[in-house]
C-alpha cells in the first residue's frame, strides 16, 4: 500500500509518498517541487506513480505556499519569485541532508524535478549539486536570465511600476547567471535529463526548453540520457501525457 505522510525536513514542510512497508527503508529518492501559487498537495498524482514503482517521493512547499501561504499580496507575492526560486535551492541541500542523516538514500539514487517554477529550480539545481543523478523539467526553463528579463518585460508591458531600479535588475541578471544552466552546459555531466513542454505554453517560453535541449544534446556522449517531449497545442499545464512519460523515463535512468 502506498502511503502519504505529512512530516517536515528541517522545518521545511513536505509530503513523503512511498510504500507503506518500506517507509523507514533506504529507498531511491526523487523530490519534486510545485509551481509558482500551487502547492505540494497538486503533485501527488506523479508521487504516487513514482511511489509504486518503488521510489521515495519528497514534496515540499515553497516559500509562501501551501502551509507556509503567509497572504502576501498577488503583485508582493510575484516579484518574490527569484527568492523563492533560490530559497528552494537551499532547502534543496538541507532535504537531502535530512534524508542522509537518517540514512534513507539507496545508493545515492536521488534526482530531482519540478512544475514550472519547479522545474526552473530544477534547472538551477543542476548547476550547483553534482549529487542529483537525474532530473526532470516539466515546463521549465533552463535559462533563468531570459526568462527574467521576459517577466520585468511582461510587468512593465501591463503598466505596473516596478520596486526595482536599473541598477537593481543588473544585479538580479548577474545573480541568476550563476544558475542559470543554458551557460554552463559543463555542469550537465552526462546526467540523465527529461524535458517536457506543452509548444503553445504562454507563461513559461517554449522555446527556451527546446532550444537548450537542441544545444545539450551535443553535450552527452550518450544522447539517450537527455530527452525532450513536445506536446503540440499544450498550453501551460502537465498532462497525465507528460506525467506517465516522466515516471517511465525516471524508472530507466534512476
Amino acid at each position: 500500500m502506498i502511503g502519504i505522510y505529512r512530516n517536515t525536513y528541517k522545518n521545511i514542510p513536505a509530503l513523503t509518498v512511498v510504500d507503506s512497508t518500506k517507509q523507514d527503508e533506504p529507498l531511491p529518492v526523487f523530490i519534486y517541487f510545485h509551481g509558482f501559487t500551487s502547492a505540494k498537495e497538486h503533485n501527488l498524482p506523479q508521487a504516487y506513480l513514482l511511489a509504486q514503482k518503488g521510489y521515495r517521493v519528497i514534496l515540499p512547499d515553497s516559500a509562501h505556499h501551501g502551509e507556509r501561504d503567509d497572504e502576501l499580496p498577488k503583485q508582493e507575492l510575484n516579484f518574490k519569485f527569484w527568492d523563492i526560486v533560490y530559497q528552494n535551492l537551499k532547502e534543496l541541500q538541507d532535504i537531502k541532508d535530512e534524508l542522509d542523516r537518517q540514512d534513507l538514500i539507496k545508493d545515492r539514487r536521488i534526482g530531482v524535478g519540478g512544475t514550472s517554477m519547479g522545474g526552473i529550480t530544477t534547472s538551477a539545481a543542476l548547476t550547483m549539486y553534482p549529487w542529483i543523478q537525474a532530473s526532470a523539467v516539466m515546463m521549465g526553463s533552463p535559462k533563468p536570465v531570459e526568462f527574467a528579463k521576459k517577466l520585468i518585460q511582461d510587468v512593465e508591458n501591463s503598466g505596473i511600476s516596478l520596486p526595482l531600479k536599473e541598477a537593481d535588475l543588473d544585479e538580479l541578471y548577474r545573480s541568476l547567471e550563476g544558475i542559470d544552466l543554458s551557460k554552463q552546459m559543463d555542469k550537465l555531466y552526462g546526467r540523465p535529463l527529461f524535458f517536457w513542454h506543452g509548444d503553445a505554453d504562454p507563461v513559461v517560453p517554449f522555446e527556451h526548453s527546446y532550444d537548450f535541449y537542441n544545444e545539450a544534446i551535443d553535450q552527452y556522449k550518450n544522447p539517450e540520457n537527455i530527452r525532450f517531449l513536445r506536446e503540440v497545442g499544450r498550453d501551460h499545464k502537465v498532462s497525465r501525457f507528460a506525467v506517465l512519460e516522466m515516471v517511465n523515463w525516471l524508472e530507466l535512468v534512476l
